[in-house]
């Protein structure tokens, strides 16, 4: 099958163009660095592939040169019938640079090509236009202008794309840089000429900047930022979760009524609806959380948010463009160690990736909304304004920041110095302040959650039926005496220190295969000796048992600091290529959590 291929800048919506044409779901965000991977599609007949985002065919960072790689072969492949370069048509000059660099590479290898000017909407809000004929002419290939947001042009756009790749021989570029002719220059001379003056787009921007960016109010800001959004994971989520929580129940009394009393039935209860089904309540907050950062990352903030907390984080011995890394880290380490890439130096680039574990991801909001409902009451507030299990989430959340730059300060010294450094100026692409993209926000949002479901739900299952056979035999004895109980005695000498019984060691130890398994594990347990109270909620019943602050203080810091998930540990792997590093966190968090929640509990 021929390929399309996809070129251009970060910040030129190409990913969200792909999307449009495709009707994939792949991440669309608004800060540099976030395409790190080539995507696939079909559309029609051809194979569309986004490539990944560079600024220029000279690369100075890890992700430009692979990016650079995989461009300069696809290119040369010959199943390539059509290159298809973005432009941004509010900051044209930028993004020619390296169009013109592909332009000439595409003429070099007698591949068609064409440009597509995105974002020609926003022009047309304030009044100005690009004539796209006389850039054609100039350059010496086709210009189409579209807005993949809005759709403008997008039908047109996409049967001219389809009708040069059927018949690719007139579309090769006729010209090109001239010997000597520098991208930089041309680029400027052919914006100058055709595009329109940047100042038009940049005055309110810089206007807002000078807002968002100030010393001060940038920090009070960023700081209200970040508590709005930890704030939202559960105040927002509250009504969503008791909703499913609610629907869950409803559907326990329904299903278990059909059957008689017996083991059946009790595994239906117990195990299914009361391990397994309990961690489809925290779905929601997945959801909300993946929409408040979207939110972010399309309205350009999160690169504003970069440049301020640069000076912070250089003190700890990173860079500016750790802070993507750590906030996506608050979905999922996965991502967010392969998004360390963009960072240049090796050293600050290891660090950061060691110390990404420490944000608190999506996994352990189930845990962390089990036990902040245990510790607070749920109708408290925090100067009676904010929600007091809302702030609670807020100070775990910070917990783990500050856990992380604490690591990473301790490496900066002690790493041994072997690494090759490579430190250049901290630049960063400030994007145009622009309104979400909401249907591929929503898609995201929605992925969300049936990813985590996909992720979790098999491990989950697994888990739950086998503490519930282990807890059910030998039949007629008590949970105490079951084979479970057999091996939570056995252990819990381990969990006494941090004032935990041998049932919080067992749901412990399940949650090494993942965190959120601890809420299907400790709801299995605690629904067996009396499942008939199941309404009344986990939280409750934990409540009722007498679980004290303290102990329930370290039990949460304890997930909080604790590597316990082994994808992760895998992904440390890949990208470290050390066994040692990537098993040496794995102990080394697992220790230090361990220490924290006994001391805690020791204090308390």
């Amino acid at each position: 099958m021929q390929r399309i291929l996809m070129v251009g800048k970060p910040n030129t919506g190409k990913t969200l163009l792909f999307n449009q044409l495709t009707g994939m779901r792949q991440k669309v965000a608004n800060y540099p660095g976030v395409t790190v991977e080539v995507k696939h599609g079909r559309c029609e007949d051809y194979n569309l592939v986004d490539l990944p985002g560079t600024y220029t065919l000279n690369g100075l960072s890890r992700d430009e040169e692979i990016a650079i790689k995989e461009i300069t072969s696809a290119i040369a492949d010959d199943n390539t019938a059509l290159v298809v370069c973005l432009l941004d048509a509010t900051r044209l000059e930028r993004s020619l640079v390296l169009g013109l660099q592909v332009q000439q590479l595409a003429k070099e290898h007698n591949k068609a090509m064409i440009f597509a000017l995105n974002f020609i909407d926003e022009l047309r809000r304030i009044g100005e236009d690009i004539d796209t004929e006389a850039l054609s002419n100039a350059l010496g290939s086709q210009v189409l202008a579209l807005s993949a947001r809005s759709l403008d042009g997008l039908h047109e756009f996409k049967q001219a794309m389809l009708s040069v790749a059927a018949s690719p021989e007139s579309s090769v570029p006729t010209r090109t840089l001239k010997p000597h002719q520098k991208a930089s220059a041309r680029s400027r001379e052919l914006a100058s000429s055709y595009g329109i003056h940047t100042d038009i787009v940049l005055t309110n921007q810089n206007k807002m900047d000078r807002f968002m960016l100030n010393s001060v109010m940038g920090s009070i800001i960023f700081l209200a930022m970040m508590f709005v959004l930890f704030q939202s994971v559960f105040t927002l989520a509250t009504p969503l979760m008791d909703g499913v929580e609610n629907g869950i129940g409803e559907l326990a009394v329904m299903v278990t009524s059909l059957f008689p009393d017996g083991i059946l039935s009790d595994f239906l209860n117990d195990a299914i609806f009361g391990g397994f089904g309990s961690f489809l309540v925290f779905v929601p907050q997945i959801m909300v959380l993946t929409f408040v950062i979207g939110l972010l990352e399309d309205s350009g903030y999160l690169a504003r948010a970069a440049l301020v907390c640069h000076r912070p984080l250089s003190f700890f011995g990173l860079s500016g463009r750790s802070f993507i890394p750590y906030l996506s880290g608050h979905a999922c380490a996965i991502p967010a160690i392969m998004a360390a890439r963009t960072i240049e130096s090796p050293r600050k680039r290891l660090i950061t990736m060691m110390t990404i574990p420490l944000m608190s991801c999506s996994a352990r909001l189930p845990v962390y909304a089990l036990l902040v409902a245990v510790l607070i009451p749920r109708d408290g507030t925090f100067l009676g304004i904010f929600d007091l299990q809302g702030a609670a989430f807020f100070g775990l959340f910070f917990f783990g920041i500050v856990m992380a730059l604490v690591v990473s300060q301790l490496l900066t010294r002690f790493l041994p110095p072997d690494l090759e450094e490579s430190d250049m100026p901290f630049i960063l692409e400030l994007p145009s302040y622009r309104l979400p993209h909401w249907k591929p926000l929503f898609n995201r949002v929605l992925n969300s959650g049936i990813q985590f479901i996909r992720r979790a739900a098999p491990v989950i299952f697994m888990v739950s039926m086998g503490i519930w056979v282990l807890g059910y035999f030998p039949l007629g004895s008590t949970l105490q005496d079951s084979w479970l109980g057999q091996i939570g005695h056995w252990i819990e000498p381990v969990f006494a220190p941090m004032g935990l019984d041998w049932r919080y060691g067992v749901a412990i130890l399940m949650s090494f295969l993942a965190r959120e398994v601890f809420v299907g594990a400790l709801g299995t347990l605690f629904g067996m000796g009396d499942a008939e109270d199941n309404v009344a909620g986990l939280a409750e019943r934990i409540q009722a048992d007498g679980l004290t602050v303290a102990s329930g203080l370290g039990l949460v810091l304890f997930y909080v600091v604790a590597l316990q998930c082994v994808a992760t540990v895998a992904m440390l792997k890949g990208e470290t290529g050390s066994k040692k590093i990537a098993w040496g966190l794995y102990v080394g968090y697992g220790v230090l959590a361990y220490s924290i929640a006994v001391l805690v509990n020791l204090i308390g």
